[in-house]
């Protein structure tokens, strides 16, 4: 594929970013749990959602990068790590760790695996193919920049997650006030930890690829951190006043 037709592909998903932030600004995505609700068609569990939903940003990934001429270069290479550091967890380790009996729309999975097609078509081909990253790269202050970017949100994600997952971990049902880590700060910590994430790529692979990935992940995880820093206020009276939703001391 000539690099100006790829080029579409990399503003389908940044007008994607402008439209799922605005969608998202009037309707809260269905996930489960505490946003789970009828009136969306079937659902199946949502482990299983999740794993069919992400692992084509794993797998796909991976087959899209291997078309590039410059798969075997060291730079790609380490780029490739980090995506799959990510969604390897994401998709094969984070679900298996769910509780079990929440459900998910078949219709938001479908979207998201539409998502994950062509984000994982976009940053895979530039990485591989039309990026270049001579081993030079790796003195660039705007590589190590982002990949100290990407771990920092990598931790505090994954971190996030076991802290919910330890709500219940006396096999107690119903929710709780998360304490302790980022939730010292903010209601959504693994949201922002992504959003770091996904800042960290953009900045270490300089791209306009990795610019929308990054916008497309600040447009769909920010309404839903609103919405969630809602649902705790709402639900809990004694809800740490302080807290905010996503940006420490400011959002």
């Amino acid at each position: 594929m000539p690099e100006g037709a790829y080029r579409w592909f990399v503003y389908a998903e940044l007008v994607l970013a402008a439209v799922t932030f605005v969608a998202l600004c009037f309707i809260v995505a269905p996930y489960g749990g505490r946003h789970g609700r009828t009136g969306w068609g079937p659902t199946v569990p949502a482990r299983v959602g999740w794993v069919v939903m992400e692992a084509p940003a794993s797998i796909l990934f991976l087959v899209f990068y291997l078309l590039g001429e410059h798969r075997g270069e060291l730079v790609p290479l380490l780029f490739l790590l980090l995506w799959q550091a990510h969604y390897v967890q994401r998709a094969f380790i984070y679900p298996l760790l769910m509780r079990s009996g929440s459900r998910m729309p078949v219709a938001v999975m479908l979207l998201a695996i539409l998502f994950n097609l062509l984000n994982a078509w976009v940053n895979a081909r530039w990485i591989s193919e039309y990026g270049s990253y001579p081993v030079a790269w790796l003195a660039d202050p705007r590589f190590w920049i982002g990949v100290v970017l990407f771990v920092v949100g990598y931790v505090l994600n994954v971190s996030s997650d076991r802290i919910l997952r330890k709500l219940r971990g006396d096999g107690s049902s119903g929710y709780r006030i998360p304490h302790g880590g980022g939730f010292r700060l903010v209601s959504s910590p693994n949201y922002l930890g992504e959003i770091v994430e996904w800042t960290g790529w953009a900045i270490a692979t300089w791209s306009l690829a990795g610019a929308s990935f990054a916008l497309y992940t600040i447009a769909n995880l920010a309404p839903r951190a609103m919405a969630n820093h809602r649902w705790y206020r709402d639900s809990f009276p004694d809800y740490p006043a302080d807290r905010r939703a996503l940006l420490p001391y400011v959002l």
